[in-house]
């Protein structure tokens, strides 16, 4: 049989914002997650997932940076992207933002079988930040959206079980330190794609983890899956088991009925197909179903409300049509992760494809037509027998390789000496950003950056803490070394380390910008201050002695430390020094949405109170506006009894 499923390069070109520098500034505070429940909502849950919530839940973003140099000037600008068709299917992924699919069309129809976002624009939504909506996501690591959304991830060709090829992507997820892959494989004549994915453990230890699929369709739909029941989680951070499909009164599969964003992770029986279906007034739409090791199934709605209103406008082009997202993941809900046994690997196979089917009618009935509708189109045994052909194909080298991810996974194989088939980390991607952690590894010393460069990131897993603590105590080893103590829990001798780095030749304002982060923490809000005072005094000088600043790498560290003096300045009365820091802003930073914000503030506190509002009159956009941050909302109403306006309400919970 001659196979045509062909894997081509192309270009989209659209208009999308930059994404600009990273945040130079390491994340010491603790997560800002908003998916946490509260524990009275823990002991009427099942046991298993009790205890999978509990389990290693996150609470720091270190290694990885903050990304929240982006804005929201968009204009036409390119995206490479990869194309995997056959006869019926096309799908396009983006391997330079996290290997998402942007778009998957039925050919004999011509439709698109998810919500396309028509631009590019990320927004706070990720755990690090930047993140976009539309399309697949491949989401690993833990709960929320992947640090991996706006990154690169390798891309290379791979036979596939029935002779053709695949397309393969790859990379290595930092939170937790695993590599993972994901295979997409559309077989001659199918109307479904295939994706089999896998999460390695090459460690000695155990390790949690956490997998979702985020399949983004438009709302104007009705969700199937089969579950009588479902756990609704909300911005009010309750858990709570709820019917399906109506539940106070409303049917909550149809997305436009809700009123607030809610999660809706269904209740599947054990002994059911997993399978998730979005479907238009006419009974068409997407499928998607996965051996049974994909568990959980959601619904993820914005609501009708004023601020789920603003959040669609926000993330896509005012005017363009809203989404909801159907999702399958590891456990049942987002709030859990599972354990990976040490040196063992989990991995699953989905499908996703064009499906139609009666919407309307008894819930029962509709499910168990649209259910023998699927195992008619796509047996869950054709599921299965596909999984176990893809398996023998997972530890295939890879052919061509089409994208280049990171050199992280590189740097680790080249510690530890692992073996990963299909999955090379080659020595050749090191970059940059491994060089100095390379030397660390081989020559046992860190090295000062180049180029009077500010510090790069931290790795804080405890053999590159050991390393540190081993290496020649210089100003910069001492505060790589304090990061990862802090990371690891001992604070005590985190500060002891920042402290000695103060002795040391060298900038002194990463040191201490920690020792500021750590007074915080610890409730000395005044030491904080004066930490920051010193911190940004001596950034100013090191920024204006360097030899320009070609990458924005200066002007986003004086940014993101100047924003962290004021609000610490205005926690203990200190306005004079506040305006002081903000004086000497750049003019550019001080235009953002997320400085003027800062400024209104700042003038609140001086008693310039109409100075204040009118920041708020003549408008502006915090691009890095955090999902459910009520910032805006709270300065408001210490403005004016007014209403808040609609173009700064993203609210996604009742107003108290």
């Amino acid at each position: 049989m001659e196979i045509v499923t062909t894997i081509r390069h192309e270009v989209l070109t659209l208009p999308a914002a930059r994404l600009g520098p990273d945040n130079p500034l390491p994340a010491l505070r603790p997560l800002d997650e908003m998916h946490r429940i509260e524990d009275r909502d823990k002991k009427d849950l099942p046991r298993d997932m009790a205890r999978q919530i509990g389990y290693a839940p996150l609470h720091s973003l270190l290694p990885v940076p903050v990304r929240d140099g982006y804005d929201r000037d968009r204009a036409p600008r390119s995206l490479d992207a990869l194309v995997i068709e056959n006869d019926r299917l096309r799908a396009t992924v983006l391997p330079g933002l996290g290997g998402r699919i942007a778009s998957l069309v039925h050919k004999p129809t011509g439709r698109e079988l998810l919500y396309v976002n028509p631009v590019f624009q990320p927004a706070n939504f990720a755990l690090n930040g930047a993140w976009f909506s539309g399309g697949i996501e491949w989401n690993i690591g833990a709960t929320g959206h992947t640090t991996l959304s706006c990154s690169p991830v390798h891309a290379a060709r791979v036979p596939a079980p029935d002779g053709g090829e695949m397309l393969r992507l790859w990379e290595w997820e930092r939170l937790r330190d695993l590599p993972f892959q994901v295979d997409l494989w559309l077989p001659d004549g199918s109307d479904f794609l295939y994706v089999g994915a896998r999460i390695r453990n090459p460690h000695e230890r155990q390790v949690p983890t956490y997998w979702w699929s985020n399949i983004a369709v438009p709302e104007d739909c009705r969700v199937l899956a089969p579950a009588e029941e479902a756990y609704h989680f909300g911005y009010e951070q309750r858990l709570r088991r709820v019917p399906v499909p109506e539940y106070d009164g409303v049917d909550r599969t149809y997305p436009p009925n809700s009123t607030y964003a809610a999660d809706y992770f269904y209740e599947v029986p054990g002994d059911r197909r997993r399978w998730i279906a979005a479907l238009d007034a006419d009974g068409h739409g997407l499928v998607q179903t996965s051996t049974d090791t994909l568990r959980g199934r959601k619904l993820f709605v914005w609501g009708r409300g004023p601020g789920g209103r603003s959040w669609q406008q926000w993330l896509t082009e005012p005017g363009t049509g809203g989404y909801c997202e159907i999702q399958a993941g590891l456990a049942r809900t987002q709030l859990e992760h599972v354990r990976l046994e040490p040196e063992s690997e989990v991995s699953w196979l989905e499908a996703y494809g064009p499906f139609e089917a009666r919407r309307e009618g008894e819930w029962g009935a509709v499910l168990d037509e649209a259910e023998a509708r699927l195992e008619g189109v796509l047996p869950r045994a054709d599921v299965d027998a596909a999984y176990t052909a893809w398996l023998r194909c997972a530890d295939t080298d890879p052919g061509e390789r089409l994208a280049a991810g990171s050199g992280w996974g590189a740097l680790e194989v080249l510690r530890a000496g692992w073996k990963l088939p299909g999955t090379p980390f080659d020595e050749s991607t090191l970059g940059e950003e491994q060089r100095p952690w390379l030397r660390l590894l081989r020559a046992g010393s860190f090295p000062e950056p180049p180029e009077s460069r500010p510090p790069g990131g931290t790795l804080v897993a405890r053999h590159w803490r050991d390393m540190l603590e081993t290496a020649p105590a210089t100003g910069l080893t001492e505060y790589h070394l304090g990061v990862a103590q802090w990371h690891g829990g001992d604070r005590a001798q985190a500060v002891r380390s920042w402290e000695r780095g103060l002795a040391q030749d060298g900038p002194s304002w990463p040191v201490l910008r920690c020792l500021a982060v750590a007074d915080r923490e610890e409730r000395n809000p005044e030491r904080a201050a004066d930490h920051y005072v010193r911190a940004f005094d001596d950034l100013c000088r090191e920024a204006g002695d360097a030899d320009g600043d070609p990458a924005g790498e200066w002007t986003a560290a004086v940014a993101a430390l100047g924003r962290e003096a004021i609000e610490a300045l205005l926690a203990v009365g200190r306005t004079a020094d506040a305006r002081s820091v903000w004086e000497r802003l750049a003019p550019a930073t001080r235009a953002r949405g997320r400085f003027r914000l800062v400024e209104a503030g700042l003038l609140l506190a001086e008693g310039r109170n109409e100075e204040a509002r009118a920041v708020f009159d003549a408008g502006f956009e915090v691009a890095d506006l955090r999902e459910g941050d009520e910032v805006i909302g709270r300065l408001w109403a210490r403005l004016t009894d007014e209403p808040l306006p609609d173009r700064y309400d993203f609210r996604m919970r009742p107003t108290p």
